[in-house]
């Protein structure tokens, strides 16, 4: 490890002032931190991408090493997910149903992604924000249906995307798979189809009567494309596995 970097000296640290999210407070959070607790109301506040040599210098890893390397990397994939949350729920506003959707689809989606490989920048996102056009499908045409979801949540989701700093590559891909997660056969990507698998695995329980067994079975071999999804269906409605 590095003895003498300079963004290691306490003297250099920067600190932004963000403010709470939940109560409006002011919080003071330093240049090497990515979150704190805010004195006032007690959640989390996380910084906005204050940069850090650690983010581009070749030798980040063997300045801070890889322990701190690694909880640097996951706490940034933290700090986005968390950002995404939040404007999924300020998008939603009081409609629950909707939120709560997509935190199960994300549960699951990152459950299929550790087994099965994908992109995380991809799949998250796309997780969280793939039903954003339901809103807007149901003020326009009054349904939900899954043609109007696909048409408007693409332009919701980009809007979103590029508020929080996405490059153009991975907005498209997020934005592609939003607008075909009702057309299975659309896209031959590994990311859409952990969405997609992930988000049956929610649906499963509104397109098939969970006590009939036998149909269940049926609808988990014919629509998950990948295993994991399917030993997790199993497990989630057919109690394989508990």
């Amino acid at each position: 490890m590095i003895q003498k970097c300079p963004g290691q000296d306490a003297r250099n640290r920067t600190t932004a002032v963000i403010r709470c999210p939940s109560c409006g407070y002011d919080v003071e959070i330093f240049s090497d931190e990515i979150k704190r607790a805010c004195p006032q109301c007690k959640k989390l506040v996380f910084c906005k991408d204050m940069p850090s040599c650690v983010d581009w210098c070749s030798h980040a890893k063997e300045c801070i090493g890889d322990v701190a390397f690694q909880e640097r990397s996951l706490g940034k994939r933290l700090l986005l997910k968390e950002r995404l949350l939040q404007e999924l729920e300020t998008y939603f506003g009081t409609d629950a149903r909707r939120i709560n959707h997509a935190k199960r689809v994300l549960g699951f989606a990152e459950e299929i992604l550790r087994a099965e490989g994908g992109a995380w920048e991809v799949v998250v996102p796309a997780s969280i924000l793939h039903d954003v056009g339901i809103k807007v499908a149901e003020e326009k045409f009054g349904t939900s249906s899954g043609k109007y979801q696909e048409k408007e949540g693409p332009a919701i989701a980009r809007g979103i995307l590029l508020k929080l700093g996405f490059g153009k590559a991975q907005i498209d891909e997020i934005c592609e798979i939003i607008g075909h997660h009702h057309t299975p056969q659309a896209i031959d990507s590994q990311n859409f189809k952990v969405l997609l698998d992930a988000d049956w695995l929610v649906n499963i329980q509104d397109e098939v009567d969970p006590t009939n067994k036998e149909k269940v079975k049926q609808v988990i071999e014919k629509v998950f494309f990948t295993k994991t999804a399917r030993t997790l269906a199993r497990k989630e409605y057919l109690g394989e596995g508990r």
